[in-house]
């Protein structure tokens, strides 16, 4: 409470406890709407008070915003203030800025259909709201006040498509607000809709059970790779072209004002961005006018394009390098994700070698469709006649992600089946092996045997060594005293004794020859 009244939390609060069911839902989708006007209200009204010229008065810059809160749902506007006169569609959307209605409807059906969060009041569950009149009072609560904001943005310079506009405002709103509700609910995975039960049961068994969750995790994988290559060749490109990006900025607006609002521009615009890249790794690429595709293979001419930082980054005309021609690793790599994603869960259920591959044909299929539907969301029209469709071709980059994750996932992971099934028959074989081999090193080896053979032949004796007692050697040591002696008289005697010459044998000597 405060002096003046009741705080914004407790109104909402009271208003959700007297008036439960869809009376609160209206009541939330109302507050939801409201918010997501007064942000891009406050955003326009800032940068038109920074702007040092404005063109227009605050009047304009409220219908602006108005205009800009339809944009964000993907409605398409009409641009009146051309310079032909002639009105033009303006249909690219950028995706940053649907983050804030979508979480915006989120959060009020979640809290009208389970406004007692803690659950103290009672068992679990008791406190929620039927599920069916919630979401219906939010939807038809945000619509209510996205009439209004049509009905005062058609006043303006920018004004929105009817047709357009209640499409996407209806898409936004029914599924935003039936996420909500189901999450209030606890995400429950119950009986689904007799609707939707009776398409399903046409379909086969075992690709409703088995094939396709697996399926569509593998590619909600690959779509996840897909776009963060190319948000990958989008960065390099920017890097690469960083002079043109640089006075791209110049050449749009002098004021500082202006410069910002340009880049909450390019911030805005950066999923678009990363949709495109992907697209241009897939090979069909973006049109940027009549005439002008940007591909990895080539660049066809086409219109002068306006300056702007990221059409900026786009590669010259004429015919692709191996550095554009890099980009096409990018599906090589979601599509190897698809396949490991399926070989993985396939393992686990004991899958055969044609259910993977149906597996990774169906989760292909699946990749190529978020893709198709991304690259509509992320392109539009910007003019008539050159301008009319700019942005990637959503059949062309579906089928283009179709065959990159077939043609590449399907070999990819037959050859991983292989490589993991052989692994695990070789291990135990090899585990085996290796404990016989530790068990054979602990054991003692035994005794060897002689062999039967002819007897061995005695070698000779070792030679007895003398120990040297008097500390040094004397060829004399060998006798003993009375050889010693005997020895010493012989030697003297034949020393006293004279030598008579000995005459050679032979004629002159008068002695017979031998």
């Amino acid at each position: 409470m405060t002096g003046r009244g009741v705080s914004l939390p407790l109104l909402l609060t009271r208003v959700r406890e007297r008036s439960p069911g869809p009376a609160a839902g209206v009541f939330c989708g109302v507050v939801a709407a409201g918010l997501g006007l007064g942000v891009f209200a406050v955003l326009v009204m800032v940068l038109w008070i920074s702007s040092p010229y404005p063109d227009s008065g605050p009047g304009e810059a409220l219908h602006t915003a108005a205009a800009l809160w339809l944009l964000a749902h993907g409605a398409e506007l009409v641009r009146t203030d051309t310079l032909s006169g002639v009105p033009a569609p303006m249909g690219v959307t950028p995706l940053l800025l649907l983050a804030l209605p979508v979480w915006l409807v989120h959060r009020a059906a979640r809290d009208a259909a389970d406004p007692d969060e803690e659950g103290t009041d009672g068992p679990e569950g008791a406190s929620r709201l039927p599920a069916a009149g919630v979401w219906a009072g939010v939807t038809i609560g945000y619509l209510l006040v996205g009439a209004a904001a049509a009905c005062y943005a058609s006043g303006g310079e920018l004004r929105p498509s009817w047709v357009s506009c209640g499409a996407h405002l209806v898409l936004v709103a029914v599924a935003a607000a039936g996420a909500g509700v189901w999450t209030a609910h606890g995400r429950p995975r119950g009986p689904l809709p007799q609707a939707l039960r009776k398409s399903l049961d046409v379909l086969p068994e075992v690709l409703v059970r088995e094939v396709l969750p697996v399926a569509a995790r593998a590619a909600a994988a690959g779509v996840l790779v897909l776009a963060a290559g190319g948000a990958l060749v989008v960065a390099a490109g920017l890097v690469w072209h960083g002079g043109a990006v640089r006075e791209s900025f110049t050449q749009l607006t002098a004021a500082w004002s202006g410069r910002v609002a340009v880049l909450l521009l390019c911030l805005a615009l950066v999923p678009n961005a990363t949709i495109w890249g992907a697209a241009y790794a897939l090979g069909p690429g973006a049109v940027l006018g009549a005439g002008h595709t940007v591909g990895p293979l080539a660049s066809s001419g086409g219109p002068l394009l306006p300056a702007f930082p990221l059409l900026a980054a786009v590669p010259a005309r004429g015919v692709g390098s191996p550095l554009t021609w890099s980009a096409g690793a990018v599906p090589v790599v979601a599509a190897v994700t698809v396949a490991w994603f399926v070989v993985v869960a396939g393992e686990a259920a004991a899958w055969s070698r044609g259910r993977v591959v149906y597996a990774v044909c169906v989760a292909a299929a699946l990749c190529g469709a978020a893709l198709a539907v991304l690259a509509v969301a992320a392109g539009g029209a910007l003019g008539e006649a050159a301008l009319a469709s700019f942005g990637p071709e959503g059949r062309r980059t579906g089928a283009a992600a179709v065959v990159w994750i077939g043609g590449v996932g399907v070999p990819v992971a037959l050859v991983v089946r292989w490589w993991r099934g052989r692994e695990s028959a070789v291990r135990p074989r090899m585990s085996a092996w290796a404990a016989s081999v530790a068990a054979r090193r602990q054991r003692p080896a035994p005794d060897p045997v002689p062999a039967p053979g002819p007897a061995p032949v005695p070698g000779p004796e070792p030679e007895l060594e003398l120990a040297d007692t008097s500390g040094g050697f004397d060829p004399y040591d060998y006798f003993d005293e009375t050889s010693r002696a005997s020895r010493w008289a012989l030697l003297k005697e034949e020393s006293t004794q004279p030598r008579t010459p000995e005459r050679p044998a032979g004629p002159e000597s008068g002695l017979p020859e031998s």
